[in-house]
């Protein structure tokens, strides 16, 4: 009997660097097509950025652009209407093709989008665009539905590592997302090698550049300093989940009232012109790179956060197309650096705890966004980044930017919330 088991034990253990040797080279794979899709889409979402601010009169033509990607979407995108939540779907228990037409249809929706003022953000495009190409590699090569999914975790990776330039934590951030509080280590070796593949071929290759922000003047470790971190990290989450919350509220609404998408796209472009003249600015357009900057290095207006919020809000709950990810960037570091002055502490310190913290709070990926925020600020930080996380992931209770996000493990007893849950009917299921 005991030679029998070390005979077994021996297979299995010589079956270990085959398995680790075809996911390093399916991951790269996915990596190599993510990185390639990710670079080409930064480069044109800059151009069009630019071309955008060149050209402020574009910002009239938001309706009728907003109404030609909804007509396009109606009229051949299919299943590609669900965006990030049919990716994350399939990871969970699905066994449906991703449509091939995904990637160039959220490429071309959200440079529409940013060509005419939209305030928007990208890693949904890269997502889709990840989840897409890799679906397609795994039926080229005839992946077991098991595998399916792992490849399919690897093409959210590879896209969010390679969009932020964050390889480490694109490769948690595909591990982490589509079960909240469950993470799936089974991925782990081809997460990592799609993440990290896609940077590499995005920034050596492709020469794409991320955005580097300072920290600046880490404060010393004391209780109130603690306090008031942790201060600051509840009002992050709450944030967060004002953010989903209101984003999944104007969905609902707009659709309710204009039943028609192309309508419902012109309308909500409409609006955003009118915002944009009530509150006489355009910095709550686009990405909103330049609130992240000023946040870092110059000043904001003490409710800029609020803007930018109630703009993304909009572009996304009218059916635009683009991602939530960078706006929440936005919204978290001019927010942090609204509370510096309240909690007397430095204003890039806040700024980037708000960067990250914001973003984990909507997206339920606290040790994601962790490493997140090593990779962009350094890991002196690392303390207080982590508990803003953890803090703002427990405030921003039960809600989140992907509506199919399943729960796996409720943030509290309290909420009986059974598991296996999605986000989306979490109310209806207690």
């Amino acid at each position: 009997m005991k030679k029998m088991n070390w005979v077994y034990e021996a297979k299995i253990m010589a079956a270990y660097p085959g398995s680790f040797l075809k996911w390093v080279i399916l991951g790269s794979m996915v990596g190599l097509l993510t990185g390639s899709a990710s670079a080409i889409f930064l480069i044109s979402l800059d151009a069009v950025t630019q071309w955008q601010n060149a050209q402020p009169w574009m910002l009239w033509l938001l309706p009728i652009g907003g109404a030609l990607v909804s007509y396009v979407y109606m009229k051949w995108g299919k299943r590609s209407i669900q965006g990030n939540n049919l990716i994350l779907e399939q990871i969970q228990s699905g066994d449906e093709r991703i449509p091939l037409r995904m990637a160039p249809l959220v490429l071309f929706g959200t440079l529409a989008t940013h060509l005419l003022g939209g305030s928007a953000g990208r890693e949904g495009t890269a997502v889709q665009m990840g989840g897409s190409l890799a679906d397609g590699i795994s039926r080229i090569i005839k992946l077991d539905t098991v595998d399916r999914r792992i490849l399919l975790m690897c093409g959210v990776s590879g896209g969010f590592g390679s969009v932020f330039g964050t390889p480490l934590a694109g490769a948690m951030f595909g591990l982490e997302v589509a079960v909240l509080g469950l993470i799936s280590y089974r991925a782990l070796v081809p997460c990592f090698a799609a993440s990290f593949v896609g940077h590499l071929v995005a920034t050596e290759l492709w020469g794409v550049q991320h955005h580097i922000y300072d920290i600046g003047q880490i404060p010393v470790l004391s209780g109130i300093v603690l306090l008031k971190v942790m201060i600051a990290s509840i009002l992050f989450g709450l944030t967060s989940f004002m953010f989903s919350e209101l984003t999944h509220f104007l969905k609902r609404a707009f659709t309710r009232v204009f039943a028609n998408p192309v309508l419902k796209s012109a309308v909500g472009g409409c609006l955003i012109i009118v915002m944009v003249y009530l509150t006489g600015t355009r910095e709550y357009l686009g990405l909103g790179l330049p609130l992240i900057s000023n946040s870092f290095d110059q000043d904001v207006a003490p409710f800029a956060f609020l803007g930018k919020l109630l703009f993304t809000s909009v572009t996304l709950g009218s059916g635009f197309q683009g991602g939530e990810v960078t706006p929440l960037f936005a919204i978290g570091a001019s927010l942090g650096h609204t509370l510096s002055g309240w909690l007397h502490l430095n204003a890039p310190f806040l700024a980037a705890l708000g960067f990250i913290a914001v973003f984990c709070g909507a997206a339920n990926t606290p040790i994601a966004c962790f490493i997140m925020g090593i990779e962009l600020f350094g890991s002196e930080g690392a303390l207080y980044l982590f508990l803003a996380c953890l803090v703002s992931y427990v405030f921003s209770g039960h809600s989140g930017i992907y509506s199919s996000q399943q729960i796996g493990v409720s943030k509290s007893r309290l909420s009986n919330i059974a598991p296996g849950t999605r986000l989306v009917n979490r109310k209806n299921k207690k």
